[in-house]
């Protein structure tokens, strides 16, 4: 597409109008960040105006270039920039900034503001967010392009600040994009070199240009404010194919206010009544607030024109590409619609049978099954595929250049794979898993809480999943691990027993649309199980079911999950040897089981039964089934160096040794209940 172009005069009208709608809609707020829109304006509207695709009659078109503000302080700027290019975003949305239920929250949200790509905020995530749209954009132009039509030939572009480049993450993800040598990836970072606590001299004093140059990007370095430089240094960016390009524009934060200008003041917090009349006068602007320009609106219509008129070409095209490509069509559709298999489940659990073994092999068995049904499944580890099991078998590794595989070489960069995840469920076309060991999800918590804020569809593979990781000692033992991430809503979080448990696991993941799941998984291995006759996979799926009964009125109730159920099968079978009737219930997730009606609870856990629960890890979060006299064994303190076994008769979690606290348990609650 023959790029647009602007007048100066055109350029700085816009630019101005974008400047003080953040203006205004920070003050009738009183909240939020006025400065960085201001100073970014001058490059934003040209960007959107002259060289980004996209259709505001069409948010989700499969086509459009994606635009990220990583910087999400700065939200009244998209927020303009959606209002004026045409997004269902009217004036009135704008007006009611950072309201209850309005349009324009203090971050930018998915799924709340038509156009807005990802939730960005915490700093840092919206870099690597596309640069997983990115790697996403070329493994689908792989997939579906040919010689005649690219149904897949757009870009991605990011606003990012001096804050998003602190933050780790972004080194991470730069050095991936590089990497990867993702040419269709362009930021513009705005090097303002004002923080929250003043200059960004007090620290950092990096060579950003340098630091990107070495791990591989295009890098030019342009005045801000100069609309002649700034779009001479996009068409740099799009002509460079085999390099992620950064365009360095130093701007001044709050550019046009005479007396918030280079302020820190000016970052987050109103420019005050006083300052806001003073930028008006600089700017020559009226006094009514959120004036919009009859030119602006006129401008900003013509290139809606000009887009609909290319959205229309494409559409065309991918017409005659279908036609042309039917199998390819077939699995565009399948891919973007993410279509299930009516037997999935069987497919699942033939894929492990009755097999014993560590779960996390048995889930390398379920991928590949997982993987035959969905050609929308890729994912990869953090440089931990032998441990964590996790390769599609049959596809090769993604690797610059070869964009087709399913397969991901992460490396070691937790928090840029989770994050990266998010970029890629956003893409659309593919559902992307990550794996490492569940003590390193706290590398990826951050991202994992915005995929269950944006109910985006990501699968985290956590193995080596508790103190039975062994020699490796306690920095590699998790114990508060799984509780919090059961703490973040919107997560499903599942600890499977046996292999049939980790096929419906699985299950549970891939038909879970509206928000993410984790699946935490041993190293250790762990016998099949054997279940009651009634037994129906919709029973694991619903969080918690009754492996052995115990007969209708059990003396005793044992819940455990993962690796700790075998154990308390067995620790049952002793207990039945001493008169005790015991019902064993498996609980793969905790959340799920306990959100589930009351009357399946009451068949599960009948009332005034006395409950065990055993996790080798931290329980409070099991209390709620519990009860003020149940009881709890696990693990409330750090693990130690030694091996499994060893490891397990000192924590308490042998046989024998639950068996004789339940019995302690049981003679305990006689006794209260005598007195």
């Amino acid at each position: 597409m023959e790029h647009a172009t602007l007048t100066d005069r055109e350029a700085r009208l816009g630019a101005d109008t974008l400047r003080m709608l953040a203006v205004d809609g920070v003050e009738q707020a009183n909240s939020g960040h006025p400065g960085l829109p201001m100073g970014a304006a001058d490059y934003a509207f040209p960007l959107w105006h002259n060289r980004l695709r996209f259709n505001p009659a069409d948010p989700a078109w499969p086509d459009r270039d994606r635009f990220i503000l990583s910087a999400g302080h700065g939200s009244m700027l998209l927020y303009g920039l959606l209002h004026l290019f045409g997004y269902d975003l009217p004036l009135t949305e704008l007006e009611r900034f950072r309201q209850w239920g309005s349009r324009t929250p203090g971050h930018p949200e998915y799924g709340v503001t038509p156009g807005v790509e990802v939730t960005t905020g915490p700093l840092g995530q919206g870099f690597a967010n596309g640069v997983g749209m990115a790697l996403a954009t070329r493994m689908a132009a792989d997939r579906f392009n040919d010689d005649l039509f690219s149904p897949i030939a757009h870009r991605v572009y990011a606003l990012v600040s001096d804050g998003d480049l602190m933050e780790g993450i972004s080194q991470e993800a730069a050095s991936l994009a590089g990497h990867l040598k993702l040419g269709n990836l362009i930021y513009i970072y705005d090097d303002n070199r004002i923080t929250i606590e003043g200059s960004t001299d007090l620290a950092f004093s990096e060579d950003v240009a340098g630091r990107f140059t070495a791990c591989g990007w295009h890098v030019q370095k342009i005045d801000g404010h100069d609309f002649a430089r700034i779009d001479a240094a996009l068409a740099a960016a799009q002509e460079e194919e085999e390099r992620p390009s950064l365009i360095i524009a130093r701007t001044h934060i709050a550019q046009g206010s005479p007396g918030k200008h280079d302020s820190s003041s000016a970052h987050g917090s109103p420019l005050g009544a006083e300052e806001v009349a003073a930028t008006r006068h600089n700017l020559n602007w009226p006094a009514e607030p959120f004036h919009v320009p009859t030119e602006v609106r006129d401008i900003c219509a013509r290139r809606r024109e000009t887009l609909e008129e290319e959205y229309g070409r494409w559409q065309d095209g991918f017409r005659k590409w279908r036609r042309r490509n039917p199998e390819r069509a077939r699995l565009w559709d399948g891919m973007w619609r993410q279509k299930q298999p009516a037997d999935l489940v069987q497919r699942l659990l033939a894929a492990v049978g009755d097999a014993d073994g560590a779960t996390r092999a048995l889930s390398g068995k379920v991928i590949q099954a997982a993987a035959a049904a969905f050609p929308a499944l890729v994912g990869g580890s953090a440089d931990l595929e032998p441990s964590t099991n996790s390769w599609i078998k049959g596809s090769q590794g993604i690797a610059a250049g070869t964009y087709d595989g399913r397969n991901i070489h992460f490396g070691v960069r937790e928090h840029a794979m989770a994050a990266m995840m998010n970029g890629m469920a956003r893409y659309g076309c593919f559902i992307p898993f990550g794996a490492t060991f569940l003590v390193f999800s706290d590398y990826c918590r951050p991202a994992i809480r915005l995929a269950a804020l944006m109910e985006q569809q990501t699968i985290y593979l956590f193995t080596h999943d508790s103190l039975f990781v062994g020699e490796d000692g306690p920095t590699h033992q998790p114990v508060e691990q799984l509780s919090a991430l059961r703490l973040i809503p919107n997560l499903a979080v599942f600890r499977p027993a046996d292999g049939v448990e980790t096929a419906l696991a699985w299950t549970a993941a891939l038909r879970r649309s509206t928000g993410p799941s984790a699946l935490i998984l041993t190293r250790q291995k762990l016998p099949s199980l054997a279940r009651e006759p009634a037994f129906t996979p919709d029973m694991v799926l619903r969080g918690g079911y009754v492996l052995e009964a115990g007969g209708k009125q059990p003396d005793v109730i044992l819940l455990a999950s993962g690796s700790e159920v075998s154990l308390a099968v067995t620790a049952a079978a002793s207990l039945r040897e001493q008169q005790i009737a015991v019902r064993v219930v498996s609980v793969p997730s905790l959340e799920t089981f306990q959100n589930q009606p009351a009357s399946y609870l009451r068949k599960i856990i009948p009332p005034r039964v006395p409950r065990v629960a055993v996790e080798a890890g931290r329980g409070e979060l099991w209390w709620r089934l519990l009860g003020v006299r149940g009881l709890f064994i696990g693990v409330e303190n750090f693990g130690a160096s030694a091996p499994a076994e060893v490891l397990a008769e000192k924590y308490g979690l042998t046989p024998s040794q639950v068996a004789e606290r339940v019995i302690q348990h049981l003679r305990t609650r006689r006794k209260l209940f005598i007195a």
